[in-house]
């Protein structure tokens, strides 16, 4: 199959469910103002498998570990998103040598305890603050740009926070 966004950068999502059916959100600890919350999401590793690389990134940003988390279900294709043209590249990223990401996203039960977060589990942090939330409430939450890209994954998702 052809990748139809070879000039994104491939990147996987993770949306947690807890037993409410509440998805775990964390606001960016390196922006400030409105829409800056988001999931744990992050560049998958060459080789690496999507699933593999969504329970790396919620363990990295979350410290939740592999024995916490139970798969849900999974978005089977990509989903993606372009940077916009003003977007300021930072000194620790390769965003620049890509139009955006491409995205494949899971969704898995938290197992654990709300006490068993650690968003100092891997630096550089990436979230200082996080909450449950209602999934339909999360799309206006985020950057508006990524926001398209929310809006499919709370539409096919939203069968886990029944």
């Amino acid at each position: 199959m052809d990748d139809p966004y070879p000039q994104h950068r491939p990147n996987a999502g993770t949306v947690l469910f807890n037993p409410d059916g509440l998805v775990w959100i964390g606001r960016r600890a390196d922006v400030s103002g409105d829409h800056i919350w988001q999931f744990p999401q992050g560049g998958m590793d060459k080789g690496e498998d999507a699933e593999a690389a969504a329970r790396r990134e919620a363990w990295e940003e979350t410290g939740a570990r592999p024995e916490q988390l139970e798969l849900l279900g999974s978005i089977d294709r990509w989903l993606a998103y372009d940077f916009p043209t003003d977007l300021p590249a930072r000194p620790d990223q390769k965003r620049f040598k890509w139009k955006g990401q491409k995205q494949r996203w899971f969704a898995f039960r938290w197992l654990g305890k709300d006490e068993d977060f650690d968003l100092t589990a891997v630096p550089p942090q990436e979230f200082d603050q996080w909450r449950w939330e209602r999934l339909e409430n999360v799309p206006p939450l985020i950057i508006g740009w990524k926001q398209p890209v929310y809006e499919i994954v709370a539409s096919e998702f939203s069968r886990f926070a029944r």
